[in-house]
């Protein structure tokens, strides 16, 4: 079989490229952009259109709401902070997170927000970090006061309304008793976003601009950052969500006069960045070389070793596991690697054509971006599609199948 540099072969990507086709031309998925890598060879396809009624084509240089694929990259901020010495993971987060002292925990993950105990222990960074701090987005408790009361706080970018600025929104936070006693469990997203504002507290700049000091910036990640300036809207594509039961294509957010156009007041590192597909080859393939890019350090092997291993305990892993497994009518089957490291999931068995150690993280806006250490491979796949329907899942699932069927050694 004929074999392309970097163990592809020309047919599997062939056959690749002809498996996005399919999805675009179902007229489910207006366009997207895809980018694979192993070895010296990157291959990228861009198709389809910006809109879901046509325009303007999909290209290289379009720029994508990362939504929770954010995770991954601005979670490198924290371990810079790591590397210097100026936090520590068993730091309590207090001198710079005083909203979080002195935490109530409820005593029933379904009681009322007054029926608490207090806390065992103060929360660290290493809390933080995993996601394991107390609170977060927990599917298995849908409906209950805490859930309504972090939606109502305006403690997630869910809403049309914009989220408050940092400080305003620790105060909201440190109003909420905990779901659960720190570091007993693994809750989703809101840790993401409670980093960037530690990032922020300690270093004594916004969030976006120690990320583009320290980690955009060297890496060449010219189009990553919090918002869209007005000279590169034209490469932002509207945002959908389409009827669950219809799938009548309604856009969520507007390129144009979007919430992405303007600088936001909360630079939210679970899912608040954009970027391009080229920005997001650098950090990965930076991750797969240990920290290292083009010759100068970005982050430490063990920092690095640190983020894309599993760092939960099987206890601690359960809430993760049932998000995935238990909603699997919501999640469309994503989620399911069986481990979590620092800012991205981790493979700790092998439920699908994946192998054990890759890592990365899928966005609710239709991205997606993982790199695998055992074939040296990096895969991201860009829509603008979210997940109200199963159909940006769908692709994902297709294009990792594929792609895995491409390598040829």
């Amino acid at each position: 079989m004929e074999k392309i540099d970097g163990g592809f072969s020309a047919a599997g990507l062939r056959r690749l490229r002809e498996v996005l086709a399919r999805h675009v031309d179902s007229g489910k998925i207006p366009g997207l952009v895809a980018l694979v890598s192993r070895g010296g060879q990157t291959h990228v396809e861009a198709m389809g259109t910006m809109r879901h009624d046509g325009g303007a084509p999909m290209r290289r240089d379009t720029i994508f709401r990362m939504a929770s694929t954010s995770k991954p990259v601005s979670i490198a901020a924290a371990m810079v902070l790591l590397d210097e010495c100026r936090l520590r993971l068993d730091d309590v987060v207090d001198p710079w997170l005083p909203e979080l002292a002195g935490r109530q925990v409820l005593k029933r993950i379904d009681g009322p927000l007054d029926d608490t105990v207090p806390a065992r222990r103060p929360i660290t960074v290493r809390d933080v970090l995993t996601s394991t701090f107390g609170l977060g987005m927990d599917m298995t408790s849908v409906g209950t006061p805490i859930f309504n009361a972090i939606f109502g706080q305006g403690l997630t970018p869910s809403g049309p309304e914009p989220q408050p600025g940092p400080d305003e929104w620790m105060r909201r936070l440190g109003e909420l008793p905990l779901m659960y006693q720190p570091g007993e469990q693994w809750q989703y997203h809101i840790s993401n976003d409670l980093v960037g504002v530690l990032v922020s507290r300690v270093t004594g700049q916004s969030f976006e601009e120690f990320l583009r000091e320290r980690v955009f910036e060297p890496l060449g990640m010219k189009d990553t950052a919090f918002h869209v300036p007005a000279d590169k809207l034209d490469r932002l594509p509207d945002l959908y969500a389409p009827d669950p039961q219809t799938g009548e294509f309604l856009v969520w957010d507007e390129a144009k006069s979007g919430r992405w156009s303007e600088s936001p007041a909360f630079q939210g590192g679970g899912g608040g960045l954009v970027s391009t597909v080229d920005d997001y080859h650098a950090y990965f393939r930076m991750l797969l070389n240990g920290g290292l890019h083009q010759g100068r350090r970005i982050l430490s092997r063990p920092a690095v070793e640190l983020m894309t291993t599993n760092r939960l305990t099987p206890r601690q892993q359960a809430p993760r596991h049932a998000m995935a497994t238990d909603n699997v009518h919501i999640s469309f089957g994503q989620g399911q690697q069986g481990g979590w490291g620092l800012g991205m999931a981790v493979r700790t068995y092998r439920g699908d054509y994946a192998p054990i150690g890759q890592f990365g993280w899928d966005g609710g806006s239709g991205t997606s971006a993982y790199a695998d250490p055992a074939n040296r491979l990096t895969g991201l796949l860009l829509t603008q599609v979210g997940y109200s329907v199963p159909n940006p899942a769908h692709l994902m699932n297709d294009f990792w199948t594929t792609l895995y069927q491409a390598i040829d050694d």
